[in-house]
């Protein structure tokens, strides 16, 4: 059902319209080197694809999920020995810095016709060299009309639907499933068409019940999105490497960005671990750090490591339950003055006020510590932070109540 010519092309009609850039430029022979830039299934590889056929070059695809450096240059190679040929690469945002280098000289001799499809920010995932030499254009996600139209192209043309008597009453559940990813939308048209035979009435119930018994692979963009990385988060706070390891390997194997990843655990590292191990903020935020050079396949493995330590590290949420009941005591108090002896005094006139007047400088005292009081006089001796039950934050414990058992009672 992809189309081979704009003509064909169901939405995006500001880009493949009358008057739109693409279809100019198709018409001119003068393709750019582009990013599309668009939510899943909304047409990017197809309108690669439909510039190939017009313009007759050589068409060359890669993903940047499973090709390298020398996938790139090897391109390069026949580009050079074929004459001037358009390179497709989907999912380029996760192509890291080397390997968006390696484009950067056959892009600018042009050698090469780069279009790149990402569903991310390309001001934020390719890097600037590669996006100065490029042109940019957004695609819009697919209305509820235009998503109807492509069900009605299928049902109407497809070699096999058009065959059988299939007709659509109920539309919301096809809509709500595939979330506006048209390639989703016809895969579960087909999918309903296959799992049941002979003249078929599509209803919301229908929909439904087919897709429960059949669809169960990992979605990036939808519910299960949602789901996996809820059930990974809470393997790791549940210190079960074995799960977290298993969920980790449904997102990866599904395309999941490396980076979101990364992202969630980096969170965790501090919300569920925190104090009691401060080395696994370290490892969280390096492994963001990594994989954000490295990109995928690799990235699974430090993505792992990663997972494995968090998951079997002590956990709190000491730290976290801290910062809660602080923000809860600024909203029910609002903004309590600061005690004149802990205030900044930069200029003559708040000296004169009294700012920063008896200020006790810690170090200036034995062990480095002297008993003042650093709240607001209508919150002292609140205490927000209470230690875990762990080794980590036993000790720190220890050291607190050593300073501050009469205050706040450690």
């Amino acid at each position: 059902m992809r189309p081979s010519r704009l003509d064909d092309l169901v939405g995006q009609e500001h880009l493949t319209g009358p008057n739109g850039v693409i279809r100019r430029a198709i018409q001119s022979g003068n393709i750019p080197s582009m990013i599309l830039w668009g939510p899943p299934g909304v047409g990017k590889t197809t309108i690669a694809n439909i510039i190939a056929n017009e313009v007759k070059k050589p068409f060359h695809t890669l993903s940047a999920v499973s090709a390298g450096v020398k996938d790139v240059r090897d391109v390069i190679e026949k580009a050079k020995q074929s004459g001037k040929s358009i390179l497709f690469i989907d999912e380029i945002h996760r192509f890291n810095k080397s390997q968006q280098d390696a484009l950067l000289g056959a892009v600018e001799k042009g050698v090469i016709t780069l279009i790149g499809a990402t569903t991310e920010n390309p001001s934020f995932e390719v890097n600037s060299a590669l996006l100065s030499r490029c042109q940019v254009y957004t695609l819009k996600a697919l209305n509820e009309e235009k998503l109807l139209e492509l069900v009605q192209h299928a049902l109407e043309r497809d070699e096999e639907l058009k065959k059988r008597s299939i007709k659509v009453v109920d539309h919301q559940a096809l809509l709500n499933i595939s979330g506006g990813d048209g390639r989703k939308l016809l895969n579960l048209v087909e999918l309903i068409a296959d799992s049941n035979k002979g003249d078929i009435v599509i209803t919301d119930s229908l929909v439904m019940d087919t897709a429960q018994k059949h669809i169960a692979i990992y979605d990036k963009s939808g519910e299960q999105h949602y789901d996996i990385i809820s059930a990974f988060i809470k393997s790791i706070r549940g210190s079960d490497p074995n799960a977290a390891v298993y969920y980790l390997a449904r997102m990866v194997e599904g395309g999941e960005d490396v980076k979101f990843i990364a992202r969630r655990m980096l969170i965790l590292a501090s919300e569920d671990i925190g104090n009691a191990n401060p080395t696994a903020l370290v490892i969280a935020n390096n492994t963001f750090q990594a994989v954000n050079v490295i990109g995928y396949p690799e990235a699974r493995i430090i993505l792992s490591q990663c997972a494995i330590y968090l998951a079997s590290s002590p956990k709190s949420n000491a730290s976290y339950m801290a910062i809660e009941n602080a923000i809860s005591a600024v909203n029910e108090t609002g903004d309590l003055p600061v005690p004149l002896a802990i205030r900044n005094a930069p200029t003559k006139l708040m000296k004169n006020l009294g700012y920063g007047k008896g200020y006790q400088y810690a170090h200036s005292y034995e062990g480095n510590f002297v008993k003042a009081e650093f709240l607001p006089d209508e919150i002292k001796d609140t205490k927000f932070y209470e230690p875990g039950n762990n080794a980590r934050e036993e000790e720190l414990r220890r050291y607190l109540r050593s300073l501050w058992k009469e205050k706040y009672g450690y």
